[in-house]
């Protein structure tokens, strides 16, 4: 396994996940200035970036403290600043996004698809580098497998899921179907932001069944943790969404 650290220097410690999740942040910021700078112009675009970037970053350590790991976090409560050594909840990054972009579009009078269509391509690929930096850091690991690429993780008995390699991997075809749909002239405003969140929550429900949680991260309940509950709510809006937009 590839060691989380890059380098340390006088306590400091740079770690591939905080490259990757910049890594993410830039890339959304290129990519909104190259395809909403004619559309919003340069400012807006600044503007809009700035604060997505902080409801994202609020709103998905927000979810991690309070809904997965709230005993680690409450017991050691300056933890919840360390964002460097991961720890980020990816539904609470959406929502983030989701909620910043509609607060967003009514300050500016933008019509809000206009900026979540665009937007939703962008976090697809970000999601994609989190996992890689979840799976470098060795968290969030799979269950015990006897498959031919299972991965043997620092404190973890038997070959494990690489279960962020697979939510990565769906991530990237989830950017992939998305930055493919946005040129095609037929897409009706609002069917990237639904089908997004269609994709990427079934994704999600179905992977998470590889992952090996804590018994204290999160709750479980009619055997779904709390990712997959999340993920079936996302999916019955995004479906009911889809059909108004058809209609």
């Amino acid at each position: 396994m590839v060691d989380p650290i890059i380098f340390s220097i006088f306590g400091f410690e740079l770690r591939y996940y905080s490259v990757l999740l910049v890594l993410g942040f830039v890339f959304g910021y290129l990519f909104l200035l190259k395809f909403g700078r004619r559309e919003f112009g340069k400012k807006i675009i600044e503007d809009y970036s700035f604060y997505l970037a902080l409801g994202i970053i609020l709103f998905a350590r927000l979810f991690e403290v309070l809904f997965y790991s709230p005993s680690y976090y409450f017991s050691d409560p300056i933890k919840i600043f360390y964002l460097w050594e991961g720890g980020v909840a990816s539904h609470g990054a959406i929502i983030g996004a989701l909620l910043v972009t509609y607060w967003f579009s009514k300050k500016n009078k933008i019509n809000f698809y206009s900026l979540s269509d665009l937007v939703v391509i962008p976090i697809a690929l970000a999601a994609a580098l989190v996992r890689v930096g979840n799976f470098i850091n060795q968290e969030l690991i799979g269950k015990v497998t006897s498959v031919s690429w299972g991965i043997e993780f620092n404190g973890a008995e038997g070959l494990r899921h690489p279960v962020q390699l697979y939510q990565s991997f769906a991530n990237f075809i989830t950017f992939g179907i998305l930055y493919f749909l946005k040129d095609l002239r037929k897409v009706k405003p609002g069917v990237l932001t639904w089908l997004f969140f269609l994709i990427y929550s079934l994704f999600r429900f179905f992977t998470e069944f590889f992952k090996d949680l804590p018994l204290d991260y999160g709750f479980v309940y009619l055997s779904l943790n709390l990712a997959q509950w999340f993920s079936l709510v996302l999916v019955v809006i995004s479906v009911v969404m889809l059909i108004r937009l058809r209609k």
